[in-house]
């Protein structure tokens, strides 16, 4: 959203050594493969996919099956432009296989407004839709709906009016939780929030808690089932000031403890609000937009049980979806300082990072200044992994964004927004990530980063000094560089060295063995997996 340029940075130093000294930039933390004691992230490499023609707001997974739901009216098949083969009329939902990412064609069905949240039962048996849709499959059903994830049918015994749209739900197998911006459910009143009987859809009328001033974004279950987590743009819940963030007894609807206050009190037109909640064992991670200079807009996690916080980053740059995997949550957002974390900066003109992963763990505490009416400074933060895949923006809904949404199974994470590429590849509305195991392993070293080193003959002296710049890569924080002398192909030396894209270290080293003559030196650059980019020639020294 908008925001102050900032222009602290902050470096971080390691050494790469080979007869030389480096100043070199460590990783904040984790890769594809990462040191011992660091949670792995998953590959860059994006794995064919269907496409939509629009965009994708919110996905859920069940077992190796992703429902996606949105503003869109056509799928298409991986590497297939619009309009050509295989493409098919999908309107506003789909269902694709993580593993595989192919359109699942038994599941087709279509909403006549977009959806704008899909959650799955705790058993897994059904997945809930809700939205501005009027009808599925040309049958009036308002703005929620269940599927059968066997059959893939419509539930058409669940059939609740809702006056105004649906934009969080959270579920257990007889009860489903909505909120949003509507008034009443069923021809009865309620203010933003309701529940419903799973088997039928009708009112359970004892669940009555109320976002008073403003539109419910996200809902989840703390575990146990014992309490409804409310994530929105609200300053007051139940009667009293809640901002953005508090709970609610699943059986009564009134307010339940909830300690922390991540979202900041609205002031004027500026404001932070949640926009995603993920709850992964008794750990709540919730995902931020702000409006304002320096408002908050970045993640946080919370205990599930009573909102005690764990942790707050204050990345800069609203995130929209989240989702926690292991010891490690991804988020979809357009990051642009990550002060908090201690890693990338402000960068004039901005530049804009839409995919990120971070440790679920607190590591160290916030390395910038508070955010604008914040609650909260010196926080514990978690620490940022090495995990920068390219999406590109898209310009469906005009907010010239990429990813919406975030969902996976352990071994895959999907993205699901309006971007029309991936790492410069085309790639519509959807793409897959894999775990090392699974993925190809193929997004190497940035070649564009690379440039020719160069060769300095030492004073007095017969060794030549050899000087570059390092490059980086999207999922490996640690590479090798090797040494090329004359156009060979057998490495004279190496260096290790971590960087990544905002601090790329100089490296140098040293040739004591060069024979009397006229040298010139090349870079091969390699990641752990083997891949590997060789720079052009230095320029030419004698010794």
């Amino acid at each position: 959203m908008r925001v102050l340029q900032r222009h602290r940075r902050a470096a971080l130093a390691a050494a790469a050594s080979f007869m030389l000294v480096a100043a070199a930039a460590a990783p904040v933390a984790a890769d594809t493969a990462p040191p011992a004691g660091t949670p792995a992230t998953v590959s860059a490499d994006p794995l064919p996919t269907a496409q939509v023609n629009g965009v994708v707001w919110s996905m859920a997974t069940v077992g190796d099956t992703v429902y996606a739901t949105g503003s869109f009216t056509k799928a298409r098949p991986a590497g297939v432009a619009e309009g050509g083969a295989g493409e098919v009329t999908r309107q506003n939902l789909l269902a694709f296989n993580l593993t595989t990412g192919a359109l699942i064609t038994s599941f087709d069905h279509a909403l006549n407004g977009q959806g704008l949240r899909v959650v799955a039962s705790p058993d897994g048996s059904r997945v809930y839709v809700g939205g501005d849709f009027t009808t599925v499959d040309g049958l009036p059903q308002t703005r929620l709906a269940a599927f059968d994830t066997t059959t893939g049918a419509l539930i058409t015994g669940f059939k609740p009016t809702i006056s105004n749209r649906v934009r969080g739900i959270a579920a257990t197998n007889s009860t489903v939780y909505f909120g949003g911006n509507f008034f009443n459910v069923n021809g009865k009143s309620r203010t933003r929030l309701a529940a419903v009987k799973a088997s039928d859809g009708t009112n359970i009328d004892t669940w009555r808690p109320t976002a008073d001033d403003d539109e419910v974004f996200a809902l989840a279950l703390a575990p146990g089932n014992q309490r409804v987590i409310v994530g929105g743009k609200f300053q007051n819940m139940n009667g009293a000031p809640k901002v953005g963030i508090g709970a609610v007894d699943a059986s009564t609807g009134a307010t339940a403890p909830w300690s922390s206050r991540p979202i900041p009190t609205k002031s004027g037109s500026s404001f932070s609000y949640v926009t995603d909640l993920n709850v992964q064992g008794n750990t709540v991670f919730g995902a931020a937009d702000g409006e304002g200079g320096h408002w908050f807009d970045g993640r946080f996690a919370a205990d599930a049980s009573d909102g005690t916080l764990t942790w707050l980053d204050n990345c800069y740059g609203a995130t929209y979806g989240i989702y926690a995997s292991g010891q490690t949550v991804y988020s979809v957002s357009h990051a642009h300082d990550c002060t908090s974390l201690g890693a990338f900066t402000e960068t004039s003109p901005t530049t804009w990072h839409r995919a990120l992963a971070e440790t679920t763990a607190a590591t160290g505490t916030d390395k910038g200044a508070p955010g604008s009416n914040s609650n909260y400074s010196k926080q514990p933060v978690p620490s940022l992994l090495h995990y920068f895949p390219t999406l590109a923006i898209g310009s469906f809904t005009k907010q010239y964004q990429a990813a919406w949404a975030v969902t996976g199974n352990g071994d895959y994470v999907a993205m699901g927004g309006e971007f029309p590429r991936v790492n410069g590849k085309a790639q519509a509305g959807l793409v897959r990530f894999a775990v090392k195991s699974a993925a190809p392993n193929k997004s190497g070293p940035v070649a564009a980063d690379l440039a020719a080193p160069t060769a300095s003959k030492q004073f007095l002296s017969t060794k030549i000094k050899v000087s570059w710049k390092a490059t980086w890569d999207m999922d490996n924080a640690n590479l090798t560089y090797e040494v090329l002398r004359d156009g060979g192909t057998t490495a004279i030396g190496t260096v290790s060295s971590a960087s990544n894209f905002w601090t790329k270290p100089s490296l140098t080293f040293t040739d004591s063995s060069a024979p009397k003559g006229a040298h010139t030196y090349k870079i091969r650059v390699k990641d752990p997996f083997g891949n590997a980019i060789t720079s052009a020639a230095s320029n030419s020294v004698s010794n």
